[in-house]
């Protein structure tokens, strides 16, 4: 893949690929960046390493199930400046769980790390999850425009996410659906944390007049900080799936969302939350170009 955005768009099948990270001895991976993102961004989303990792620590532990990964994005990944090296660093390695803390190194500079909990599921003892929200299906929601071949978001009871015009409640409810949905249950973990961190900071803007994020990387810098993805077994689905988004705290530069991802049957297959940087843009910045400040 290269970095021309133009020339390469954006699709399921090549994001799974950049998922598919290969093996440069027993515990590092290779993981690639991909071209540019909207705007010619040359900033590489933070969920695609974290993606990467889940798929890089379940291929080291064959046999478990990740259950839950936790990211810090403490340096930004960039485009065209050479691929991720994943280093793997085995906390334990036991026969009912293990896990491993992932170090994402560009250029040799540490940019993110994550913390990935694998485990071999068992049997029942007690079960009840979180019902899905009871909103408009997607077949009411609202398109939106996020442009990947083989996905489509629809959002409910919002038109334009990214407007500072359109006030609401510090929630939104995103339909989304792939094509193809992966086989192999490591690429469908990763999938699903891919997105978890595209829609929480239109989340908190949302309750706010005069603020959203048409303006991000203008006015204001925005930027997700850290990402936690819980997964519930047994992971399957098909069709379309709900992610609820909730803001609950915005204040002093941060802003806190959790979240649910149900199937369209209604059951709950993963949580998780996000922290995000939302301030005034730095105007000392002025070497680096807008789409590419923190």
């Amino acid at each position: 893949m290269t970095t021309d955005s133009a020339q390469t768009p954006w699709t399921v099948e090549s994001l799974l690929d950049l998922f598919d990270v290969k093996p440069d001895g027993e515990n590092t991976f290779i993981a690639e960046v991909g071209p540019a993102g909207e705007d010619d961004r040359q900033v590489v989303e933070g969920t695609q390493v974290l993606a990467q990792a889940i798929v890089a620590v379940a291929k080291r532990f064959p046999g478990k199930s990740v259950r839950s990964v936790s990211a810090v994005f403490a340096r930004a990944v960039m485009v065209g400046a050479g691929p991720v090296e994943l280093e793997l660093d085995v906390v334990n390695e036991g026969r009912s769980t293990a896990t491993a803390i992932v170090a994402a190194k560009q250029n040799g500079k540490r940019c993110i790390t994550a913390t990935v909990l694998t485990d071999v599921p068992t049997a029942d003892v007690i079960r009840h999850h979180l019902p899905r929200p009871q909103v408009a299906g997607p077949n009411e929601a609202n398109m939106c425009d996020m442009p990947m071949i083989g996905r489509q978001v629809r959002l409910v009871d919002v038109v334009d996410v990214n407007s500072p015009d359109e006030v609401g409640p510090p929630e939104l409810y995103a339909w989304l659906h792939y094509d193809p949905i992966p086989a192999r249950e490591e690429l469908a973990k990763a999938l699903i944390a891919y997105f978890t961190g595209h829609l929480g900071i239109s989340t908190t803007m949302r309750a706010h007049e005069g603020i959203g994020t048409a303006q991000a990387h203008l006015t204001v810098s925005t930027a997700p900080m850290t990402v936690a993805v819980s997964f519930h077994e047994p992971f399957s689905w098909d069709g379309w799936l709900l992610y609820t988004h909730e803001s609950t705290q915005v204040g002093a530069g941060m802003s806190y969302v959790r979240g649910t991802v149900h199937t369209e049957s209604g059951e709950l297959i993963a949580s998780f939350s996000q922290d995000a940087l939302i301030r005034p843009l730095r105007t000392t910045d002025s070497s680096i170009k807008e789409q590419s400040r923190l």
